[in-house]
């Protein structure tokens, strides 16, 4: 069975010239801020933001507050299900690489960050929506997440995998609207306070079929935790640098889709519940489309349905049952 699955990677640049390909999910952060006619202006001004924060946070050796800057890949993941040829584009995540202008150094960042994936767009926006509907009470499908999280695993423990990143990724992601956040003692120099949540979300239960633990930090500067998901220790396997690097290129993605949580007025306090209709924020001169991007995320899922779900069904499920974690 493992023959019928192989992973092709490819990568471009995220810069000011970025225009998303026809197999980039456009629901992605990059890939929204990469439309429309303030194109330019939005990628442009959110690459500053990210080496803004950087720097910030990267204060050691750095008095002018401009030694570093933020290079970002986007790699798409392409998945060949029969060995036929032809591909399924299943994830697309993001690497960051930290130039060093005192040095003159390009040193690698992280890879992860963000996290786009078809197959995650049809579990969340067609089977649990066909799962629910008409039905009084919302519950979960039997082995929800179960294909993604293998198919996830499975390439990160591939040869691919191994011949392009030196490290386990770490994806950052927004922390949930209905859970309350409880501050603790532990504080990290980079990641900054550690929260923990009144309960587990879906998204972190999810996240957990894909092999990733979660911890929440709010870095210094901030106003919000974030949701770092990640393999092995957090804390220890990365450098500061790395972790400033996914820090600031997430938390400015964040700043601009989530402006009424990390773009706030007021910091978080010791209990912390994040609220989507906070008026008390500022915005950045970043525009993009929220309703687009909500919209979009069902028709993605139709689309993995169609043409990944659906023609492979036999195959998948087999393998499914038969790949050991």
């Amino acid at each position: 069975m493992n023959k019928e699955f192989t992973f092709t990677i490819k990568s471009i640049s995220l810069d000011e010239n970025y225009h998303p390909s026809d197999n980039t999910r456009i629901t992605t952060n990059f890939a929204n801020l990469a439309r429309g006619s303030h194109r330019q202006a939005n990628l442009r001004n959110a690459l500053k933001m990210i080496d803004n924060s950087f720097n910030a946070l990267a204060n050691w050796d750095n008095t002018k507050g401009d030694r570093y800057s933020v290079e970002l890949e986007i790699v798409s993941v392409n998945m060949d299900i029969e060995g036929s040829g032809q591909t399924f584009p299943s994830i697309e995540i993001l690497k960051t690489h930290i130039i060093d202008h005192k040095t003159n150094k390009r040193i690698e960042g992280i890879v992860g960050n963000n996290f786009s994936s078809y197959v995650r767009d049809y579990d969340f926006s067609v089977l649990l929506q066909q799962y629910n509907k008409d039905q009084p009470k919302f519950s979960i499908p039997e082995n929800f997440g179960e294909l993604h999280g293998k198919l996830f695993q499975y390439f990160v423990n591939s040869q691919v995998y191994k011949e392009n990143f030196k490290k386990p990724p770490v994806i950052c992601l927004s922390v949930s609207d209905n859970k309350t956040y409880h501050r603790t003692e532990n504080q990290h120099p980079v990641l900054g306070v550690e929260y923990l949540p009144n309960e587990s979300s879906l998204t972190e239960q999810y996240f957990k079929k894909m092999g990733l633990q979660v911890r929440y930090f709010m870095p210094p500067n901030s106003v919000a935790p974030l949701a770092f998901f990640f393999f092995g220790d957090l804390l220890n396997d990365y450098t500061s640098l790395e972790l400033i690097s996914t820090i600031s290129t997430m938390e400015t993605f964040q700043k601009i889709y989530r402006p009424e949580i990390y773009n706030a007025n007021a910091a978080a306090g010791t209990s912390y519940k994040p609220n989507l209709k906070n008026l008390d924020h500022s915005l950045t001169q970043i525009i993009y489309d929220r309703e687009e991007r909500s919209r979009l995320a069902s028709e993605q899922g139709k689309f993995a349905e169609e043409h990944f779900i659906k023609p492979h069904q036999h195959v998948l499920d087999k393998w499914s049952q038969s790949y050991a974690l």
